[in-house]
């Protein structure tokens, strides 16, 4: 299927049946979905993804609408990763179950690097140095309501940062008589009254919708951006921002804002990141994951929201042996986003520090395929082995904590990492034939 019917399409056919702000709606509808129609045949191996947003962080896509594009997009396994928050995973799951999907579920946050040696650093976040983006993978069904506990006064602290940052956005807005209020224009593009976050992405959506509705689609708008707000527009995303027809405008205009406004009105994150110690704690406590995420130097961003920058490369070793350190278990990258030299490089240093690896696709833009076709490269194949594993993880651990991946019981069992992740890459696969 092309880009447009795979996203464009499957909303319009089947938006009003799964992605509504109802869970058991959307479910419900969609054991009708699947009666109308079934997948499209198209299923590899290789095609997974552990790092899929939904309207719980900022996504096109509720949590059950969400499995229907990972099944229609032929998805073995997927995973959800929504940010400071795990409120659509149970929705999520049980779509997973009703369609045969093999489903994961973890959270996305920012922490505080500042008491390590990476204090000062440049380390994934395009924003802020010091501060870093990680992932609790694998969360166990019965720990879900610890992390949700966990979570929810960081997501208090974060809204406070959010109106600071809108009203600094307002400033820079001002002159040309565009104003966003939090609270008719951000809060209702989000579910946060449903235990979502709000990111810089909602209020940027927000202020794309606004420009909308002040200049018509096409030249208006890219000259508005680049002549008025002195926002440099890459080629990629112009061709887009000038097409009239194009049906994801909104979504185009916020990767182009994100890429150059955010600095602008950005408020360092502060009180909203826990402390990265106090995350792997978390991971151990709750039987979870806890990984790093391996951004890369930028050099052309996927979806044009980032701009050239240069993040973790030049000091990568060392950044392993922290997080090495740390008592980090793993490392979750995007393989599209990265250059072969650079996941070779990461491969490498996650065999000599015992890491285990996971990736995914990010996906928080109706532009981006669930599919990671780069995937289809056998020298990626391992991290379909550890999609498995840790499918197969989190059905273990969510009877007994001492049953997952990385559990004193279990390491004692199978001191091998390698081992380990074949018995539960088996276990996993075994839980989609039940």
């Amino acid at each position: 299927m092309s880009e447009k019917n795979i996203a464009y399409d499957e909303i319009v056919k089947y938006g009003n049946l799964l992605n509504n702000a109802e869970p058991e709606k959307n479910l419900a509808n969609l054991k009708i979905a699947l009666e109308d129609c079934r997948p499209p045949g198209i299923q590899k191996d290789y095609y997974i993804n552990n790092h899929i947003h939904t309207t719980f962080s900022f996504s096109l896509y509720e949590p059950t609408m969400a499995i229907w594009m990972a099944l229609r997009s032929g998805l073995t396994t997927a995973g959800i990763m929504d940010h400071d928050t795990i409120r659509g995973a149970e929705e999520f799951m049980e779509a997973g179950r009703i369609t045969g999907v093999a489903t994961t579920k973890g959270v996305e946050c920012r922490v505080d690097f500042s008491n390590t040696p990476l204090k000062g650093r440049s380390i994934n976040n395009p924003d802020q140095e010091s501060i870093a983006y990680v992932a609790i993978h694998g969360v166990p069904d019965v720990s879900v309501g610890s992390l949700d506990a966990f979570f929810e006064p960081y997501r208090i602290k974060r809204n406070r940062r959010n109106i600071s940052m809108v009203d600094n956005l307002n400033e820079i807005l001002e002159p040309f008589s565009i104003c966003l209020n939090y609270k008719k224009d951000i809060l209702p593009v989000s579910s946060y009254n449903r235990g979502g976050t709000v990111t810089e992405r909602h209020i940027l959506f927000s202020l794309a919708k606004k420009i909308m509705e002040k200049f018509p689609e096409g030249k208006a708008v890219t000259g508005f951006l680049r002549d008025k707000m002195g926002i440099t527009i890459p080629d990629k995303n112009l061709a887009y921002l000038e097409d009239e027809k194009n049906i994801f405008y909104e979504y185009d205009i916020l990767n182009v804002l994100k890429s150059s406004l955010v600095e602008r009105f950005y408020i360092d994150a502060g009180a909203e990141c826990p402390d990265v110690r106090d995350i792997i704690t978390l991971a151990e406590r709750t039987g979870s994951i806890p990984a790093y995420a391996y951004l890369g130097d930028v050099i052309d961003s996927v979806t044009g929201d980032k701009k050239p920058q240069k993040f973790e490369d030049d000091y990568l070793e060392f950044l392993f042996e922290v997080i090495k350190e740390l008592r980090f278990k793993a490392v979750t990258y995007i393989p599209t986003r990265n250059t072969m030299a650079q996941i070779k490089r990461v491969q490498g240093l996650c065999e000599k520090y015992g890491l285990f690896q996971i990736c995914g696709e990010d996906i928080n833009s109706p532009r981006q395929p669930f599919v990671c076709g780069i995937l289809k490269n056998k020298k990626l194949h391992n991290l379909v082995d550890t999609a498995w594993a840790l499918i197969g993880h989190e059905r273990r651990a969510s009877i007994d904590l001492e049953e997952g991946l990385f559990s004193e019981r279990t390491t004692r069992k199978y001191p091998d990492l390698g081992e380990r992740i074949l018995v539960f890459s088996e276990a996993g696969k075994k839980t989609k034939m039940l």
